[in-house]
């Protein structure tokens, strides 16, 4: 077809059957002979626009990948129409205006992808949200049915309901509409802030690679500030990988954890389980403020004051579950034993335990906590000395590292003076990629043997698998130390294999096969 200015133009035929009213007008115009009256009129064009492409999303296909997909040509121009409809949809509901919207696209799953959120078609709809927030969003029996054993069983089950109208007041919309993104666009948007709410709606709707995926999210993003609240979800939904990896933060960075304003929202029970915990990696003063501080949450929760008897009151059995006396005295005196939350009774039979020969009986607990053992991985064969020694002179020691598991390095192991006690002053560093995650100066004596002495984080620092860390260290102190020989490049220490490289912040020689840093100390 060619238009008036002489340029090409692609187009569709359709042949229109029109109504009798105008088949009337139109017979006027007719040739004659025409027994029937009917006209003949020219074919109607249509003119198809080509849109350009925008980045495609990933799908859940390439994270749960099953077959090899097939390549194609034509993705280009259907992924643009596909994501600004469902950009449109999720702004205003809007529904199609094209025609021949179906010819667009050339997969099943593109035109489904068409359809979320979108009036167009829809069955039924659903009224999201607690009263006073809702949103009501459209929906297709069908697809939902095909995405979920729970709408096949509400729409086609024994005990389906009819009904146009389903309202849900215990799923947010953000997270209901993030489930649906799934269903019909077989593609997974998860944020922070959504995550817990879209994997409540996976359970409840029985999506199970969608709540794979919700907490492999939680997993990648879990730290000492969120591990704790975690912890709660992870119980509620049933999760119990993630509740170990929650307790591995929480062991061995507990005082981080205990500290984190997380800590203040989790229920009582998830609250009795930490306190009780045996592997908890904090002092006792520690666990004592957080659980008071606890209790202050749970009175505004409960629209109590914050008085020493209510939240007394609030904490009930768990008080007895914080480990009182093994605190240092100083800790008990300057701080439970002045807090209020405990009776006159309990504080001077605490007092009397620390420093009579006869002790009282206690309802706290009296024996320490266990903590978590720390692994050593050792990098030298063998350490030597010789007439010159290693000098130090203000430079750094340096070694990079990686892990295959997830463990949290508590400090390193340093050698010390080769030619009797002498002290050493020592910064220690951990970066990646050369921010810093974890620093510390503190002194350290060494007693003139070949040993290694710990030197350690204020907190354990968080290292994931198959990253590569650098490990530093600048010395102060006796020159004439021990240094390391016949280094290895990887360690097996239990489960956990070390690989080394050496660093190009090393100014003082240290490296793979030789020199300073040769132990790093960690909990896994």
């Amino acid at each position: 077809m060619v238009d008036a200015k002489g340029r090409n133009m692609k187009c569709l035929t359709f042949f229109l059957m029109l109504p009798d009213s105008v088949k009337s007008k139109s017979s006027k115009s007719s040739k004659k002979g025409n027994a029937s009256g009917s006209s003949k009129l020219p074919p109607v064009c249509y003119e198809i626009i080509t849109l350009r492409s925008k980045k495609k999303k990933k799908m859940s296909a390439e994270i749960f990948p099953t077959k090899k997909p097939a390549s194609t040509t034509t993705t280009t121009t259907t992924t643009t129409m596909v994501q600004e409809y469902q950009q449109q949809n999720l702004n205003n509901n809007n529904t199609i205006q094209n025609c021949n919207w179906q010819g667009l696209y050339s997969t099943i799953r593109e035109r489904n992808s068409v359809m979320f959120n979108n009036e167009l078609m829809a069955d039924v709809h659903f009224v999201v949200g607690q009263p006073g927030r809702t949103q009501r969003l459209p929906g297709h029996r069908y697809v939902l049915a095909v995405g979920s054993s729970v709408f096949h069983a509400m729409f086609y089950g024994e005990l389906a309901e009819n009904k146009d109208e389903i309202h849900i007041p215990d799923v947010e919309p953000a997270a209901f509409l993030a489930m649906l993104k799934y269903i019909y666009c077989d593609e997974i948007d998860l944020t922070a802030d959504t995550v817990l709410a879209t994997l409540y709606a996976a359970k409840k709707y029985i999506v199970p690679h969608l709540a794979r995926a919700c907490v492999n999210f939680l997993e990648t993003s879990l730290s000492a500030k969120n591990a704790c609240v975690l912890l709660s979800q992870s119980c509620l939904f049933e999760e119990p990988e993630l509740t170990q990896r929650c307790w591995e933060v929480i062991d061995a960075q507990a005082e981080l954890a205990l500290r984190s304003e997380g800590f203040c929202d989790i229920d009582s029970q998830t609250l009795e389980s930490i306190l009780q915990r045996e592997t908890l990696n904090a002092k006792e003063i520690v666990v004592f403020e957080a659980a008071l501080n606890w209790a202050e949450a749970e009175c505004q929760r409960q629209e109590l004051t914050s008085s020493t008897d209510n939240k007394r009151k609030v904490l009930g059995k768990a008080m007895y579950l914080i480990r009182i006396p093994t605190m240092a005295l100083d800790d008990f005196a300057n701080g439970a034993a002045q807090s209020g939350v405990l009776t006159l009774n309990e504080t001077n039979d605490i007092f009397l335990w620390y420093t009579a020969a006869k002790k009282p009986e206690l309802k706290f607990a009296s024996q320490p906590r266990k903590g978590l053992a720390p692994q050593r991985c050792h990098r030298f064969q063998s350490c030597a000395y010789r007439s010159n020694q290693w000098r130090y002179r203000g430079r750094c020691d340096s070694i990079q590292f990686a892990v295959d598991k997830r463990v949290f390095i508590a400090g390193f192991g340093l050698y010390g003076s080769s030619c009797g006690s002498a002290e050493y002053s020592a910064k220690i560093e951990l970066k990646r990629q050369g921010v810093l995650l974890g620093q510390n100066l503190s002194k350290y004596f060494s007693d003139g043997s070949s040993n290694t002495f710990p030197v350690w984080f204020e907190y354990p620092v968080q290292i994931e698998p198959d990253t590569f860390y650098t490990a530093s260290v600048v010395l102060d102190g006796n020159e004439l130390s021990y240094f390391g020989q016949e280094g290895m490049t990887e360690v097996q220490c239990g489960k956990v294999t070390f690989q080394f490289q050496c660093s190009s912040d090393s100014t003082n020689g240290t490296g793979v096969q030789g020199g300073q840093i040769p132990e790093l100390i960690f909990y896994a």
